[in-house]
């Protein structure tokens, strides 16, 4: 049977009832082996409302999104949470590895909390990619309505240039008085906002951002949003899970100019790959 018309029975059946034997091609899914590298990592989130002891809970669904050796994305696992942190992110990053990944060239991510630390613990050579894309909207969220198309606009040199140091500084010389804590921000996290900087363009545009994994979870938080509550942490799972199956389907292309990101990639991380 199609995977939509066994994701369409299931979404419309009581959730509660309904395939339950999905379960275990879920558990299976989750404990899969996986290779011994991917070069990139993507961690995202999406929130559910899930039924837990009598009330209604939001609960965080983590998805981990890899692109193998050969270009292609592979969602590598799911973990639901209402609460991360470092001990959080050692045991997922731990859980993976004792699935067979060894080792991760970098991660992206937004600024998920404790995640920095996780992945010095469980992967220490991997670098850690903060999203771009996400720290310019958290700079721009308590900034004033007249100000914040001309902030924005300087916010580029910063991740554009070359001496990202001087970028840095003249936002600060023009902004840094009336939004001290922006400044700051970028400040404090500047070495894992830059690492982008140091690869050629075709792997910069792959992971200055976590587009690619927001791309799936913008997919996946249609069907959610029709189910509204979820009755427990298994129905979340056995929905997205039938989910990720349909979309993955069509997962059939390599990321493009994936060739020349990988020269580069075996040239700098000659003996990991």
């Amino acid at each position: 049977m199609p995977i939509k018309t066994i994701l369409k029975a299931y979404l419309n059946a009581a959730p509660d009832t309904a395939n339950d034997d999905v379960i275990d091609e879920v558990k299976a899914w989750q404990t899969r082996a996986l290779e011994a590298v991917y070069p990139i990592v993507f961690f995202d989130c999406l929130v559910v409302k899930v039924r837990q002891d009598k009330r209604i809970i939001n609960k965080s669904v983590y998805i981990a999104l890899g692109i193998d050796l050969t270009g292609h994305k592979d969602i590598l696992g799911l973990w639901i949470s209402d609460n991360e942190g470092a001990k959080f992110w050692l045991n997922n990053l731990t859980e993976m590895k004792n699935r067979g990944l060894l080792d991760i060239l970098i991660a992206c991510t937004d600024n998920l909390t404790g995640m920095s630390e996780a992945i010095s613990a469980v992967y220490p050579k991997c670098e850690h990619q903060l999203c771009i894309v996400h720290q310019i909207r958290n700079s721009l969220k308590f900034v004033s309505y007249k100000d914040r198309k001309k902030l924005a606009a300087d916010l580029k040199p910063i991740y554009q240039a070359i001496t990202e140091e001087e970028a840095l500084e003249r936002f600060e010389a023009r902004w840094g008085k009336n939004y001290t804590q922006i400044a700051k921000s970028w400040y404090n996290n500047w070495d894992n906002l830059m690492v982008f900087l140091q690869y050629p363009e075709a792997i910069r545009r792959i992971i200055y951002t976590t587009n690619a994994i927001e791309s799936l979870n913008n997919q996946l938080r249609k069907v959610t949003k029709n189910k509204r509550v979820f009755p427990s942490d298994e129905s979340v799972f056995k929905t997205l899970y039938l989910t990720m199956n349909y979309i993955t389907a069509k997962w059939t292309m390599p990321i493009q100019n994936w060739n020349e990101a990988m020269a580069h990639f075996l040239i700098k991380f000659e003996g990991r790959i």
